[in-house]
């Protein structure tokens, strides 16, 4: 791992604490893009003419990397993105439940159309929450992230494949942002339907790149009507109209994609296995350590299950003096979001402690 930390040349300056807000660029990544505007510049509209294989090996990486079939990959700028085209295509006399302040962009997707609404809670027993909301409501949909944003908790995936086994009709669709690059991933072998992602954070992707997976059924769920785009001929698109071509209108951008595709052989090069488990382990220190200086709220402290984004107990002036002494970390909700990283160490969360004293 420390090998890899070279990858990130800010980590020689700061203690990177930010992983949750924004991603760092990759070496690797920087080294890509400068070859593909080379190539851009002196190739034009000849380079262009790869985007066919360059979009299929990004499918083909996403697929192996999180268990799809790349046929079933739509490719989208952002989560946002993907997910307004995605509630476009839902129709609109579907009960759709959502867990109350989850990441604003999912539920403002959904509260801005005319859909039946409900809510469950975010707390210490956000599963049983759920459970009881969908025994309770009946709702045709739900709509969550797999990690919260503002204080870690993350959703048991076992609980989600639980559900879906008693809720065969119940569509889950996921926001994977705040989770997919820290732990291993099978999407076909989940409960979730539709998975969306923008990967400029834990994949360390850059900006401007994303994706959805889709499990073959929904195909007969979601059809964005307005964006059938029979006109064009989409030659970077799995096959002319598939279902996926209607979550990819007009050009795909290659030197966005391509740099999730160096983000991904990155990643593979490291091995996901190793990554998860140096996040895990630094994430159950970090909690027991804050956890003792009653910085986290009970209900990230008494769950057994959680991410390694944490918010701890703190005002704008804890906030300054961290970043005066190079904690690089965000202002959410009520304190302070620090989140770790495989390039993370000990050592850092010992320069956070100290400094907490």
């Amino acid at each position: 791992m420390k090998n890899f930390k070279q990858q990130f040349p800010l980590l020689e300056q700061y203690t990177y604490l930010n992983t949750a807000a924004s991603g760092l660029l990759p070496e690797a990544v920087l080294e890509f893009r400068q070859d593909h505007d080379l190539d851009f510049l002196i190739g034009g509209s000849l380079f262009r003419e790869k985007r066919d294989k360059i979009f299929l090996k990004v499918r083909q990486s996403l697929g192996s990397l999180f268990g799809s079939a790349p046929n079933l990959v739509a490719l989208s700028p952002n989560f946002s993105y993907g997910i307004n085209l995605l509630m476009e295509g839902l129709s609109k006399d579907k009960k759709v439940l959502l867990l109350r302040n989850d990441y604003p962009s999912l539920n403002w997707a959904v509260e801005s159309r005319k859909f039946e609404i409900c809510y469950a809670e975010i707390d210490g027993n956000l599963e049983q929450n759920i459970a009881e909301a969908v025994e309770r409501e009946k709702p045709d949909v739900l709509a969550f992230s797999l990690v919260q944003y503002i204080n870690g908790i993350k959703i048991d995936p076992d609980f989600l494949k639980s559900l879906k086994s008693e809720n065969k009709n119940l569509l889950l669709i996921a926001d994977g942002t705040q989770y997919c690059g820290t732990e291993r991933f099978n999407f076909e072998d989940s409960g979730i339907d539709v998975l969306g992602v923008s990967t400029y954070k834990w994949l360390n992707a850059g900006y401007g790149n994303g994706f959805f997976l889709f499990k073959e059924h929904v195909q007969e769920m979601i059809a964005p009507a307005n964006l059938e785009l029979k006109e064009l001929q989409p030659n970077n698109k799995p096959h002319r109209g598939s279902f996926i071509v209607k979550f990819e209108p007009g050009h795909l951008d290659t030197l966005n994609f391509g740099s999730l595709k160096t983000a991904i052989d990155l990643v593979n090069q490291i091995g996901m296995e190793g990554i998860e488990n140096r996040i895990a382990g630094l994430a159950a220190v970090a909690k027991e350590k804050l956890a003792e200086k009653e910085l986290l709220e009970p209900a990230v402290v008494n769950r057994k299950l959680h991410s390694s984004i944490f918010n701890i107990k703190g005002d704008e002036k804890l906030f300054s003096k961290l970043r005066s002494n190079k904690i690089i970390c965000s202002m959410r909700g009520e304190g302070i979001r620090v989140s770790f990283h495989y390039f993370n160490t000990e050592a850092d969360l010992d320069k956070l402690i100290k400094l907490l004293k």
